[in-house]
């Protein structure tokens, strides 16, 4: 019987641990931390979103530059089949107004504690406090929980070890000193924008801003964000991280559903003695977490109401970068695509496959994230069958 290790018992990790056990391989899970999917039960207290119900053509643009070589993976494990294996583990799922699908149950862990028995069934070891160290020649070298190192004698092997946020949940970026391919810098993804506030803004803080649309560069979303002490965060804002990361200016919409000549003809109402606040409370019907964003950027207003108009629908946000990599919900970087076969197998290591958020790609939350996690994870689990049954 052929032997496998993989390195990381995230999504990636577990799901080409899966492919394999299912082939008829002897299979070794190798996970740094003391208990698998720390991140992944993490990503659940808020719900599970587990996939998007879209057709793959629609998914695909979400991945921009990786679209290409992530396609046969997302096309062989689509948002359909990850929503026919989450229920064949007993979890009924459902999908919400926006088309992100959830477990009903929302949880990630009955998710997981399912999943671990199926592995446990099918004959899958699960060791914690089991670190990747390098290699000894060809073969892993992994370190024990009592600190003992030793070289793992298998045949194959896959590498999920995730990118370089939430080091604490066990996604460190360390490999990238010993994988032995050119690794791209690690950069911050889906994150949150850094401000400092003025004073006026303590009352908005935790407040929510729905509505509204933000652009940097190519990027765009229609998500909403909320204002926190440390800047801005949300699906809204962390869809177009990564034009902020690449420098282009962060814009927001706060009247997207009005064209700039619908918002100045209702500005030209009569203000009588109104603040311009409360003139933009009445006659735009702006809630305060609005008013108080405008008013942060806006100022000095111009005279000339379609200059407001014109400045409301494109205030230009004075913020301080992203918030540090390590609060990232995800990682651009990795290893490049020129460093792996259409199987996702080293080029320089023949018989070592990767997986999931270590690979260089990148994808807004929303389900475009674990879907493609998942998918790599069983496409290199399918490569590495594939490497010892020919």
């Amino acid at each position: 019987m052929s032997r496998a290790a993989v390195i990381g018992g995230g999504p990636a990790g577990l799901a080409a641990a899966e492919v394999m056990a299912d082939a008829g391989l002897q299979v070794k899970v190798y996970e740094a931390k003391p208990s698998v999917a720390r991140k992944f039960l993490m990503a659940g207290k808020s719900g599970l979103n587990l996939t998007k119900a879209e057709d793959l053509s629609i998914m695909l643009p979400h991945y921009t530059d990786a679209a290409s070589w992530l396609t046969p993976a997302l096309r062989a494990w689509d948002s359909t089949a990850v929503v026919a294996w989450a229920e064949g583990l007993g979890q009924e799922m459902f999908a919400g107004s926006t088309g992100r699908v959830f477990p009903k149950a929302m949880k990630a862990s009955p998710l997981l504690r399912a999943w671990l028995r199926r592995l446990d069934g099918r004959g899958v070891s699960i060791l914690p406090r089991h670190r990747w160290v390098g290699w000894d020649g060809k073969l892993p070298i992994i370190m024990g929980p009592d600190d003992t190192v030793s070289s793992v004698d298998v045949d194959v092997v896959v590498l999920a070890c995730g990118g370089a946020s939430w080091a604490r949940l066990g996604s460190d970026g360390a490999w990238a000193d010993w994988i032995g391919a050119d690794v791209q810098p690690f950069g911050a993804a889906n994150a949150a924008v850094a401000i400092e506030w003025s004073d006026h803004m303590a009352k908005q803080m935790g407040q929510p801003v729905k509505g509204v649309a933000w652009r940097a560069g190519r990027h765009r979303s229609r998500g909403e964000a909320v204002i926190s002490h440390r800047g801005l965060e949300g699906g809204g804002v962390y869809s177009v991280s990564r034009g902020v990361r690449e420098g282009a200016t962060l814009y927001l919409d706060l009247l997207p559903d009005l064209s700039v000549d619908d918002v100045a003809a209702r500005l030209d109402r009569p203000r009588g003695k109104a603040s311009l606040a409360n003139h933009l409370r009445k006659t735009l019907r702006l809630p305060p977490p609005k008013i108080a964003l405008a008013q942060e950027w806006g100022r000095p207003w111009p005279v000339e109401t379609l200059r407001i108009a014109r400045r409301l629908k494109k205030l230009r946000i004075a913020h301080a970068g992203l918030r540090p990599i390590d609060e990232a919900i995800s990682t651009a970087g990795g290893v490049p695509a020129p460093a792996f076969d259409d199987a996702l197998m080293l080029r320089t290591r023949p018989g070592v496959f990767c997986a999931g958020e270590m690979l260089d790609w990148e994808a807004p939350t929303g389900g475009y994230l674990l879907t493609a996690c998942f998918a790599t994870g069983r496409w290199a689990g399918r490569g590495a069958v594939k490497f010892v049954q020919p």
